[in-house]
């Protein structure tokens, strides 16, 4: 059954199906605002073999494993942490914590929502414990921008699409950008036309679903992506360790698949992905020794058969009229400052140390069931 968790000025639904958040309210000056996305349509829309999570598909969650399932069955795509049930546990105000109905590779996966008074934020977390082997992770946010938005990244080494479109078949829908591609300017992106797209912009075309990823520098710390949606006069912010997670994935759906239960309706949808996830950099994840590998940077998340590793993140919203382009955000203790680029800034407060920017690359832990973790 959906839960509601609320601070001061901040508020969050949370669905066991799934593990997904399904909404986040934000008021901020005066103003609330609710920037996720959820699909148009009644999840008795939606194909017995689609994978579960579609039938409820909006918001944000985990995806772990993310990709495809089994031998790349569809219905597998995003793993159990996207598709199977959570139980959620009595927790202190302002938190929920959950577990995961099933294991991912012989690892327990344990959630943490919480909002803090007064905070823009929720802060999140999972943690696998036990289990054994690598596999791709992301936090699979998805932003509502009907009305086009404007995108900044913390620094970047390329970014660089899939092996193939994510809808090669055009009788089922279409793909704009080239693939797979690899290029370090965003702003002249290839697509498939022999064209060019300025990431920092969308939507990129009419009627159309890409997928591209950016790769971090590797000495960024904080890893940051932030949408300001002009027409809403707001600003999501998606926030990271970018030692721990070195990649923003982009997902633009946008009207470009006309299956069901897409039907051509899903439009301004934008997934803002952050992860360790090398299988979808279409020509690096091929090269031996990978780049990130080669650059020290976590290709996948490792699991540690004694020990538990964790996956945290932050998204927040804020209101930001006027429109500029966010040109940089830096956390110094516990204020995030945000600067346009046209000079407006706004300072905030947050959790400094959530992300664990001080730390290296995450260790493993001591084995812990409890809740107190």
């Amino acid at each position: 059954m959906p839960q509601t968790v609320t601070a001061r000025g901040i508020a969050f639904d949370f669905d066991p199906r799934g593990g997904t958040l399904t909404r986040l309210t934000v008021t901020d000056e005066g103003a609330e605002i609710a920037p996720l996305h959820a699909a148009p349509w009644a999840e008795t829309e939606v194909p017995p073999d689609a994978p579960p999570h579609q039938r409820w598909l909006k918001g944000d969650f985990l995806a772990a494993p993310m990709g495809p399932g089994p031998d790349g069955l569809p219905a597998g795509l995003h793993g159990p942490a996207a598709n199977g049930t959570w139980a959620v546990t009595p927790s202190a105000p302002g938190t929920l914590r959950a577990m995961l109905d099933q294991d991912i590779q012989g690892a327990t996966l344990i959630k943490e929502l919480s909002v803090t008074d007064d905070h823009p934020f929720l802060y999140q977390r999972h943690l696998f414990v036990g289990g054994s082997g690598t596999l791709p992770v992301c936090n699979h946010a998805m932003v509502s921008v009907p009305n086009g938005a404007k995108l900044s990244f913390s620094r970047k080494r390329w970014f660089e699409t899939l092996r193939e479109p994510l809808e090669p078949d055009p009788a089922r829908g279409r793909s704009f950008l080239a693939y797979p591609r690899r290029q370090e300017d965003p702003t002249e992106f290839p697509a498939a036309d022999g064209s060019t797209v300025n990431l920092h912009r969308y939507p990129w075309a009419e009627a159309h679903d890409d997928f591209i990823s950016a790769v971090e520098d590797p000495a960024a710390r904080l890893g940051w992506t932030a949408v300001v949606r002009p027409a809403e006069g707001d600003l999501f912010l998606s926030l990271r360790n970018a030692r721990r997670l070195p990649m923003t994935m982009l997902w633009q759906s946008n009207g470009g698949r006309d299956y069901a239960p897409w039907n051509g309706r899903h439009r301004g949808c934008l997934g803002i992905e952050e992860g360790a996830a090398l299988p979808v950099l279409g020509l690096s994840s091929r090269e031996t020794p990978d780049p990130l590998t080669a650059a020290g940077q976590p290709p996948l998340l490792v699991l540690d058969p004694f020990g538990t590793v964790e996956v945290r993140h932050i998204l927040g919203a804020i209101r930001w009229p006027g429109g500029q382009a966010v040109a940089g955000v830096m956390l110094e203790g516990d204020t995030l400052t945000v600067t346009g680029d046209w000079g407006v800034e706004r300072r905030l407060p947050i959790r400094g140390g959530w992300l664990g920017l001080a730390d290296g690359p995450a260790e493993p832990k001591k084995p812990a069931l409890d809740w107190d973790l």
